[in-house]
């Protein structure tokens, strides 16, 4: 049965839904280490057709798939859905499209753009069709503005957007880190629910978790999952594109009190084979390749400027695959 958002929030606690109200509601901020923020998200992609065109079937196919392999939620227009590929009309036709086949899982939504009107307009569109939350990157292009233009930036964010809010540290990408002085100024915000670190630091991650351990601090890349899991904290993984049961498999082990260390060095394994077989393809292409072979659909595409894969490319990919699967 598909939670509503109030019901959400009991479950999921700060990263759960609220209502158009949740502004002026009591955060909510579960225990360090409570199985209702240690959870795990897809990052998923837009499928695009061979034209360049958002999928909305195939989207469709891919939140089930999700779902079926034992996903909590799923990011939509993160990194891996290329959202600044697509126009502020087409984000909010992929927003749409995934949260009316959301099948029960948590919803994330990416509204970042380098400008806060078109900012605020994709996250007030997400609330109004029932997202679970939001993940902002920081406005882009500008090499790492200061703390009090960003500081103003999320506050006038979330002075119009109830959702629960989350921060997207990827300085690599974005030119823009998000820092524990940021996160203290947004502190008097009840929707401030956490971020996600996709720089891949250990040690700034871990700095991340220390200082700010009520809220959810998401890991996003494999090799800090020890560290949330040991501090009860979440993940958004572009892994679940290609192994979305294997990151699944991990959290569920977690929860059951199982080997979870086992299952994250099977996850390590197979994304070790799979870049191993890549042959130069980008991660894009790349990601829905593997997707569509396994959800056993068409093929997905790329947008521009990513190239699609060649044939021998192709062929690479689905020899690792076999290996992927011949590890069991």
């Amino acid at each position: 049965m598909e939670l509503t958002r109030r019901q959400g929030l009991a479950a999921l606690g700060a990263l759960a839904a609220t209502s158009l109200a949740g502004r002026a509601a009591a955060a909510v901020t579960p225990k360090l280490g409570s199985k209702s923020k240690t959870m795990y998200w897809a990052a998923t992609v837009t499928p695009c057709n061979k034209a360049g065109q958002f999928d909305p079937g195939a989207m469709a196919a891919i939140m089930q798939w999700h779902k079926s392999c034992g996903a909590d939620g799923v990011v939509v227009l993160g990194t891996s859905g290329e959202f600044p590929s697509f126009s502020v009309a087409e984000r909010k036709t992929i927003t749409e499209t995934a949260i009316k086949h959301r099948n029960g899982l948590n919803i994330i939504v990416g509204p970042g753009t380098a400008n806060i009107v078109e900012t605020t307009d994709l996250a007030r569109h997400a609330e109004a069709n029932g997202a679970d939350g939001l993940l902002v990157i920081p406005p882009f292009y500008f090499n790492q503005p200061p703390t009090e233009g960003l500081t103003d930036y999320y506050k006038r964010l979330m002075d119009v957007c109830g959702l629960p809010t989350n921060l997207y540290h990827i300085p690599g990408t974005s030119e823009v880190a998000i820092t524990i002085e940021l996160l203290q100024n947004l502190s008097g915000y009840a929707q401030l629910a956490g971020i996600k670190d996709s720089s891949g630091s250990v040690e700034g991650y871990d700095a991340f978790v220390k200082a700010m351990p009520a809220l959810n601090m998401r890991c996003g890349t494999n090799n800090n999952l020890e560290v949330a899991l040991n501090n009860g904290m979440g993940t958004i993984l572009a892994d679940g594109n290609n192994f979305s049961a294997k990151c699944a498999n991990i959290f569920k082990a977690y929860r059951a009190g199982g080997d979870w260390n086992a299952e994250i060095a099977k996850l390590r394994a197979a994304q070790k084979i799979m870049r191993e077989a890549n042959m130069g393809a980008n991660t894009y292409a790349a990601m829905k390749y593997v997707l569509s072979q396994e959800m056993g659909g068409p093929e997905m595409y790329a947008r521009t400027p990513y190239p699609q894969l060649t044939e021998a490319q192709r062929d690479s990919i689905r020899a690792g695959l076999a290996r992927v699967k011949a590890l069991g």
